[in-house]
């Protein structure tokens, strides 16, 4: 079953739970035998959205079999002292709001307990409730909990979700216990925005690690024999392992990327164009050789053809301060122009870069996950969390959703409907 065909079994089962008679419950789970009593009961005191309640467990006793069972409850999750709102309300506020664990723990616990900032919201509510004492270490649990789900989930995860041809990747690295520097690999359908599932690596500079990446992406429902173009930065790993295993994927070079390695170049190139020259003339004189060389080096990036980038880049070796900018893109030529190939239509020129900047404000530069197990869980829990979200309406000049409103399943061809991301995770 793939993410949403889970997502609708687990609310399918919570439904059929809440939908129990008494008749039903007197039927025995273990052998199906209606030969049974009731058996007792015990209290429980879940906290939840509205205080803390008290509520009545029946116990039944089969006669058949001489096995006991208990009534459950859809609201109720066994062994926490929290109601499953509680639970789903705190991995979807770390998520959608992007806050820290203790400021999750805080909110709730003012919800809950009418405590700490409920009062600034009140100021003139004299009700009392019982103190919670949600902490961010149960937060941090349940988190972790949802993120051993989502591994569970990895195989057909998006299994028959899309087709994609066109594909971008990206790592971001992060910082564990005992100064452990660990980076997250992802790779996203270009068209859709579908996120695979991540993995964790020790540095991105290994071609395993980017096939293991591949392969837990092929695990959850991507075919690479229909993939054709692929958008990254420089990582020699992963051209190490697209020339060695996937030679029929065309890898195009992040033109953002690009830019920042040329950013030092081009600092040099506009220095020894002032050397000797007077403070106010050298200021004058940089400001236009870098002009002049941004404009060249953008004639090259932005060709419209190969045969426009080859006069671009000859014009740009020409320039007396453009020799080692002329050299290095030289190197990338073959890389630069592959998104105008009829084989790669679709492809993006850059990396999925800013998919980083949601998983940052969870992240915590990786502190709060320590180990390398639970960085990894996090980063499955937050692709999940992503494919179902919906993208904002935006009204800004400069910044457009490409589908606003709709979630990269939907644009995938599945929209989710009533099924959210909690529901897939079983939360």
């Amino acid at each position: 079953m793939n993410i949403i065909e889970r997502g609708r079994a687990f609310a399918k089962r919570l439904r059929e739970l809440a939908a129990r008679s008494v008749w039903d419950w007197k039927q025995c789970p273990h052998c199906s035998s209606r030969v049974t009593i009731k058996n007792g009961s015990y209290m429980r005191h879940p906290w939840g959205v509205e205080g803390r309640d008290t509520v009545r467990v029946q116990r039944h006793l089969c006669h058949s079999c001489g096995k006991t069972y208990s009534e459950t409850s859809p609201l109720l999750v066994r062994g926490s002292w929290y109601y499953r709102e509680v639970h789903r309300a705190a991995v979807d506020h770390w998520l959608h709001l992007g806050t820290s664990l203790r400021r999750t723990a805080e909110v709730l616990r003012s919800w809950i307990g009418h405590q700490e900032r409920w009062q600034l919201w009140r100021p003139l509510d004299t009700s009392r409730r019982e103190r919670c004492y949600l902490a961010a270490s149960t937060v941090h649990r349940w988190l972790d909990r949802a993120g051993q789900r989502a591994v569970d989930s990895v195989a057909d995860q998006l299994a028959g979700i899309g087709t994609p041809r066109e594909l971008g990747t990206d790592g971001l690295w992060a910082r564990l216990k005992d100064q452990v520097v660990r980076v997250v690999l992802m790779t996203v359908d270009s068209v859709s925005g579908l996120i695979y599932p991540p993995v964790v690596a020790r540095n991105e500079e290994s071609a395993r690690a980017w096939g293991k990446m591949f392969r837990r992406a092929h695990a959850a429902g991507l075919d690479l024999q229909q993939v054709r173009g692929l958008c990254s930065d420089g990582a020699q790993g992963l051209l190490a392992h697209l020339r060695r295993d996937l030679v029929w994927i065309l890898q195009q070079r992040c033109v953002w990327h690009i830019w920042r390695g040329l950013t030092g170049h081009l600092s040099r190139a506009a220095s020894q164009a002032t050397k000797g020259l007077a403070e106010d003339v050298a200021a004058e004189v940089r400001a236009k050789v870098r002009g002049e060389l941004v404009q060249r080096i953008r004639d090259v990036i932005n060709a419209v053809d190969g045969d426009a980038a080859e006069t671009a880049l000859a014009q740009l070796r020409a320039h007396p301060c453009g020799q080692a900018l002329g050299k290095r893109l030289t190197q990338l030529m073959d890389r630069l122009l592959v998104y105008q190939l009829d084989y790669c239509q679709g492809l993006q020129r850059v990396s999925p870069e800013w998919y980083w900047r949601d998983f940052r404000l969870r992240l915590s530069r990786g502190r709060n996950h320590r180990s390398e197990q639970r960085l990894e869980r996090a980063a499955l829990l937050w692709a999940v969390y992503h494919n179902f979200e919906p993208a904002q309406w935006r009204s800004e000049r400069q910044r457009h959703d490409r589908h606003p409103g709709q979630s990269a399943l939907e644009v995938a061809g599945v929209p989710p409907g009533p099924i959210s991301y909690l529901d897939a995770l079983g939360v």
